[in-house]
């Protein structure tokens, strides 16, 4: 079989953005429902907030996808895959500079967290602050699924050679990869339950979220297939993407499930093993049914309006709204002196939602934006094609 000549695998996908929003807009739903007591209220609502750190999930998954998809292009159309160099230095002038900013400020300038004793700092700027039991500083708690991701990150090159192989096999790559996502976890929280890991402590650490991670590499690998014309087999889900409402209505389904208390408490209490391992189930097919009609299917009017100016403005300055909110809310309870778990909690998300987007405008117009200007200056492989370009170019417009 010939190889591909076109880069469909790769096109831009604005439309994620938009879903890249919900995930943020979601975790910090579920930030101001614990600041404001209403996490843990009887009412409906309160249940339904306490689930939005499904937002996580959403991350997790449009990472995966995102990220592994230039790898499985490349194989599929018989390029180079991208330098590992080259990809990990994308991937830290696009986080780290907005990130580390994010934890000077909080440092400094939270009273909570003054004086920061030196282990603070370097735990919090090296992302190994998930690594030892209570070291999420005010501010910064969020940031414990940037350091998850980070592992991602590193990884990431390394998964790309040992799921794929040498030769395109989209059906046996996708297979494997979401085999090795479930048994990962699955293998960790059966530690977990076995009492040999921490369900304080390790339920942040990366092996807890490879199903999740799996689930977008997966995708990416079928949506490739599907782009190059070597996946046949996986038409239902371009037909699939055609049902935006259908997909979801079961990710709204699985949602309302995972509210009820089967998946475990909705304060700060541990769960059990078993409604931790449901919990992750749950969410995975939230964030799968999320993202599946935006990324599948034809172009409709529904990813036209996700993909719009609006959304399109939304995605470049969500990760900028997920760094600095919990600063805006923690700021917004010191300013006003309320006691913690009070508030009303449609006023106090909006405050943290204009308070942040400020903020992470002001992130991605000084800080983001001109450090992605030195993502091109890495020195380029010798004898790599104009197509392996376009693959690390469209892999970071995309990611």
């Amino acid at each position: 079989m010939s190889a591909p000549t076109t880069d469909q695998g790769l096109r831009r996908l604005p439309a994620l953005d938009a879903v890249r929003v919900i995930g943020a807009l979601a975790v910090v739903g579920h930030h101001v429902g614990f600041a404001t007591g209403a996490n843990t209220n009887d009412s409906g609502l309160g249940s339904w907030l306490s689930r939005l750190d499904v937002g996580v999930a959403v991350f997790f998954v449009l990472s995966g996808f995102l990220l592994f998809r230039p790898y499985a292009h490349a194989l599929a159309s018989r390029q180079r895959p991208p330098s590992a160099r080259r990809y990990l230095w994308r991937r830290a002038t696009r986080i780290l500079p907005a990130y580390w900013v994010t934890v000077v400020v909080c440092l400094l300038v939270l009273p909570q967290n003054r004086p920061a004793p030196a282990g603070d700092w370097w735990r919090h700027l090296a992302l190994a602050q998930i690594y030892e039991p209570r070291q999420l500083r005010h501010g910064l708690s969020q940031t414990w699924s940037l350091a998850t991701e980070a592992a991602f990150y590193l990884l990431l090159p390394l998964l790309a050679t040992l799921l794929l192989g040498r030769r395109w096999r989209p059906g046996r790559a996708t297979v494997v990869i979401v085999v090795a996502g479930l048994a990962v976890t699955a293998g960790w929280v059966a530690l977990m339950g076995l009492g040999l890991l921490d369900l304080g402590l390790h339920t942040m650490w990366l092996p807890s979220y490879a199903s999740w991670f799996g689930a977008g590499m997966a995708l990416a690998t079928v949506h490739v297939s599907l782009r190059t014309g070597t996946g046949h087999r996986w038409r239902w889900l371009d037909d699939l993407g055609t049902a935006p409402l259908a997909c979801w209505s079961v990710a709204l389904a699985a949602l309302a499930v995972a509210t009820t208390p089967i998946v475990g408490p909705r304060d700060l209490a541990e769960p059990t093993t078993a409604q931790f391992g449901l919990k992750m189930a749950l969410y995975a097919v939230v964030a799968v049914m999320l993202v599946l009609p935006v990324a599948f299917g034809p172009d409709t009017r529904t990813k036209a309006v996700l993909g719009g100016v609006v959304g399109r403005w939304l995605g470049r300055v969500s990760y900028g709204l997920f760094l600095w909110h919990p600063f805006v809310l923690e700021g917004v309870y010191l300013l006003t002196d309320r006691p913690n778990f009070t508030g009303d909690t449609g006023q106090i998300f909006l405050l943290t939602v204009a308070g942040g987007l400020v903020l992470a405008a002001l992130s991605y117009y000084a800080v983001e934006r001109p450090f992605q200007r030195w993502n091109g200056p890495w020195p380029r492989r010798s004898g790599s094609t104009a197509e392996n370009q376009s693959t690390v170019t469209a892999a970071t417009a995309a990611s």
